[in-house]
This record gives structure tokens, C-alpha cells and sequence, in this order.
């Protein structure tokens, strides 16, 4: 299989090609400054046992994302990012472990003026530098760290068990939704030279649930973990102390790590043991997995859902990853190895039943 060498100039901001749903793409060019050297795949094929092929991803297909001075969270958990260059100036977001920005400006006392875009548009603020790993550095970690991302450019995209139109429909996925692609070999042709990306569905075993998503219906992209605005931490209003005080303490996780099996919070979760730590802390008791969470409580339909409330997803025979309502349409859930605890919206997968355990 050839491969072929591509020096990538870099030379756009970091958070409109990283964090966005269509990001810009910036390709090879013959001078330029900050640039990743790739050495992968060009994207030959192999023969597959149904007749049809599989390939890699090709950075020549693929948009990069590109920077002019990139900046990496150096951290466990999360990096804060603060309005002024000190620790008494207000919080106003977030990098998680991994997350990537753009530095603006390295200041004096020890801090950072970055750029880095978020779910809700573009933060600039400062960090502490010391957490901060920048230069050439940060581009061979971005190599590292960074995945490829399917995102839906449809609404009800179909998940599938196979590389086939014949196959089972697992899930049903929103437009501007993204899926961590797997494997290198992750584009697969089938016998009728339809175009599949092998993909991963959030859930509660340790591998995820494995599906294929026509090549078709997303646009393919390489990204690193995007930052957290303030905005993105706040909850409905009209809710219970009790409540508020579960949804409050959910969001201080954000960005905190995946970790299948694990139950403590600060250190590692999975999605069912997430939702029973962060109870447990309130002096709720429930089951451990997600299939036993949905089974336990109160069903609710989506009308009635209120912050707090959980959220199941799977299929109404098997379900397998579950997060937590927080109000205005979205849910907080530790999702994956890559993004950790964040918040998606609420049908970014099909939810197949609600349920709860707070009273009030």
C-alpha cells in the first residue's frame, strides 16, 4: 500500500476549522507557517470478503484543521479560561484536556491571552500558560490527539449494523451531530459501490457500539476536543434547589475523562456511572448500568422531562447509553473516549425512554 508525505501550511484560526460542523479546510501550499507533517495513508483500496473494498482516510479528501499559533490544554480536567489575566477576573469558559485554541498573545505574570472556538461561537479570553502547550510542540500533539469526526449534514441520518443498505437501522442521528470514525481502515465500498464510514454510537460498553453511516450524508473532518463557553454550563430556570444543585454540580465535570466501568467522578466515568455518582452525591440511590436505570423510576414522556430527568438511548429492545436532561433541549452525558463528559442536544441520537427519580 503507498503511502505519500504532505506538508500541510496552516493558516487559519484554530476554532473556525476545529469546533464547527463544516469546517474550513486548509490543504497543501508551497509556503506557510505553523504546518503538521502527515505521513498517511493516500487511501489505496483492499479487496473485502463481500466484493466490495475498503480504504483509509486520505488527508487528500480530508479537511485539516489549521492554525496560526496553536495552543493545546495541558491539563487533567479542565484548563479555565478567565476574561482578564488573572485569577480574580470571571471564568467564562473552558478547555478540556486536549482542547485546542488559538494563542493571541503570550503576556506577562504568567498567562495567555487564545481564541478557541466553542459550541456557541468564538471565546477569546486568557489562561495560565503553565497549562498551556504551545508551538512546535502543540502541532505533533494535535497529530496525537486529534480524531477523525463524521458530522451529519442531514436530519435522521440512519446508523446501520453493516456496510449495507439491507442491514439493520441501529439509531437515527441529527443533523450537526458528529461520530467518532474508527479504525484506519474506516471507508468501506460495498457490492454496489455504495460508500460506508465506520462509526461509533455513545454507549456503555467499553468498545461503543459499532455502526456505518453512508459517506454520503457527512461531511469528514479532522478535529481536535473544542472548548466550553459559560453559556454552555447554564440550566433552565424554574426548577427545584434539588435540581439545580444536580445540574450545577453535573457541568463542573465537563470535560472531565470517559472511562468504561468507572464510577468516580473526578477520575473517570462511564455514562450509567455518572448519572449514579452524581445522585449518589444528592443521596439518591439507583441502579448501576443504564438498562437497569431505565428499567427503575418513573417513566416520563419528553413533554414532561424536567433538568435532572434522565434520558435513555439504544433501541426499544436493547438500550445502552443514558444522560441527563439540563433543560433547554440538551443533555449533559459522558459520552466517549474522546469528548469525556459534555453536552450534546437532547436528539442528537433517538432517545427511546425517560425517566424519574427526583420527586419535586
Amino acid at each position: 500500500m503507498n503511502s505519500k508525505l504532505l506538508k500541510l501550511s496552516l493558516v487559519c484560526v484554530a476554532g473556525g476549522l476545529i469546533f464547527t460542523a463544516n469546517p474550513k479546510t486548509a490543504f497543501a501550499y508551497d509556503e506557510g507557517v505553523a504546518g503538521y507533517i502527515y505521513d498517511k495513508d493516500t487511501g489505496s483500496s483492499d479487496s473485502s470478503s463481500d466484493g466490495g473494498s475498503t480504504s483509509s482516510l486520505s488527508i487528500s479528501d480530508i479537511p485539516i484543521p489549521g492554525f496560526k499559533d496553536i495552543g493545546i490544554a495541558n491539563v487533567d480536567t479542565n484548563l479555565l479560561i478567565r476574561s482578564g489575566p488573572g485569577e480574580d477576573y470571571k471564568i467564562i469558559g473552558k478547555l478540556p484536556k486536549n482542547a485546542g485554541c488559538d494563542v493571541i498573545e503570550t503576556g506577562s505574570n504568567g498567562w495567555t491571552k487564545i481564541s478557541a472556538e466553542t459550541a456557541t461561537g468564538t471565546l477569546t479570553g486568557y489562561v495560565k500558560s503553565e497549562y498551556l502547550t504551545t508551538g512546535s510542540n502543540a502541532t505533533q500533539l494535535a497529530r496525537e490527539v486529534g480524531n477523525y469526526i463524521a458530522t451529519a449534514n442531514t436530519d435522521g441520518l440512519n446508523v446501520r449494523s453493516d456496510a449495507s443498505i439491507n442491514s439493520e437501522i441501529i439509531d437515527r442521528i441529527a443533523k450537526g451531530e458528529e461520530l467518532l470514525v474508527l479504525d484506519s481502515k474506516v471507508i468501506t465500498t460495498d457490492s454496489d459501490h455504495k460508500v460506508w464510514v465506520k462509526v461509533s454510537l455513545d454507549s456503555d460498553t467499553e468498545e461503543g457500539s459499532v455502526g456505518y453511516i453512508s459517506k454520503e450524508y457527512v461531511d469528514l473532518s479532522f478535529q481536535l476536543i473544542h472548548a466550553l463557553s459559560m453559556l454552555e454550563l447554564q440550566y433552565g430556570a424554574g426548577v427545584s434547589s434539588t435540581r439545580v444543585n444536580l445540574i450545577n454540580m453535573a457541568k463542573d465535570h465537563l470535560g472531565e475523562a470517559y472511562v468504561w466501568g468507572g464510577t468516580s467522578l473526578g477520575v473517570g466515568v462511564d455514562c450509567s456511572g455518572f448519572t449514579q455518582a452524581l445522585y449518589r452525591k444528592l443521596g439518591y440511590s439507583i441502579p448501576r448500568t443504564s438498562r437497569s436505570q431505565a428499567c427503575s423510576g418513573t417513566k416520563i414522556s419528553a413533554s414532561d422531562l424536567k433538568p435532572g430527568d434522565l434520558v435513555f438511548y439504544g433501541s426499544s429492545s436493547y438500550i445502552n447509553h443514558v444522560a441527563m436532561y439540563i433543560g433547554n433541549g440538551q443533555v449533559i452525558h459522558a459520552s466517549n473516549h474522546r469528548d469525556g463528559i459534555k453536552i450534546s442536544n437532547l436528539y442528537y441520537r433517538t432517545p427511546v425512554k425517560f425517566v424519574r427519580y427526583i420527586s419535586d
